[in-house]
């Protein structure tokens, strides 16, 4: 009868022991790599949509500044008149800024034809922003101006024979001749001066009127 060998067994078993550890080794070592790389995910993660959020609040805090900083080029005029005139006015300016006006305001919106100054003049008093454009203007350059109008509810936009320039943008008492539809300066023309510090009538209605 065969008898096993105590240090051959004993070397069995500490061999095992010590394969057992190292495989224990090589887990725990898997294991913080794991959460390394998922911690690393998500420290890279957190930080992209940190950057992103910072990114955002920069522009937009960008936008706001731009679209509040004074605009080159404005035009302003002083002691119009507001009395009311069933009669044509002769104005100065073309296309008029304010002065008297008829008594019945134009409604706002968009317009393939002319509109009739006296009613647009009333419409600036109310806080609109009166878009005009030479007839000529091509139609790709119409639509932008349409667009850029289309989040206000108190702007007109109208072609206008006679313009000093292609595109001109009035409010009551303040005017900005433009080259081109795609200038830069519609944008904080408009946020500045719908319904802005200069209307004589902030709030009245730009609806219900004539068209």
């Amino acid at each position: 009868m065969a008898h096993s060998n105590p240090t051959s067994r004993a070397e069995r078993t500490a061999r095992a022991a010590e394969l057992r550890e190292r495989q224990r080794r090589r887990e725990r070592r898997q294991r913080a790599l794991v959460v390394g790389v998922t911690a690393g995910v998500v420290v890279a993660l957190v930080a992209a949509v940190t950057g992103v959020l910072v990114l955002t609040r920069e522009e937009r805090a960008a936008e706001r500044a731009a679209l509040e900083a004074p605009v080159d080029g404005v035009q302003t005029f002083e002691d119009l008149g507001r009395d009311h005139t069933t009669g044509s006015v002769e104005y100065a300016e073309t296309p008029p800024v304010g002065g008297d006006h008829s008594p019945a305001w134009w409604n706002c919106g968009v317009y393939a034809e002319p509109v009739v100054d006296e009613n647009a003049v009333h419409s600036l008093e109310h806080g609109a922003v009166w878009i005009t454009y030479d007839p000529a203007l091509p139609a790709e350059q119409v639509d932008q101006l349409a667009a850029a109008a289309a989040p206000y509810d108190y702007t007109l936009l109208s072609p206008y024979e006679g313009l000093p320039s292609p595109v001109v943008l009035s409010a009551w008492g303040v005017q900005l001749p433009l080259q081109d539809a795609a200038d830069e300066r519609v944008a904080p023309f408009l946020a500045q001066y719908v319904q802005g510090d200069q209307t004589p009538e902030p709030g009245a209605a730009c609806t219900g009127g004539v068209s």
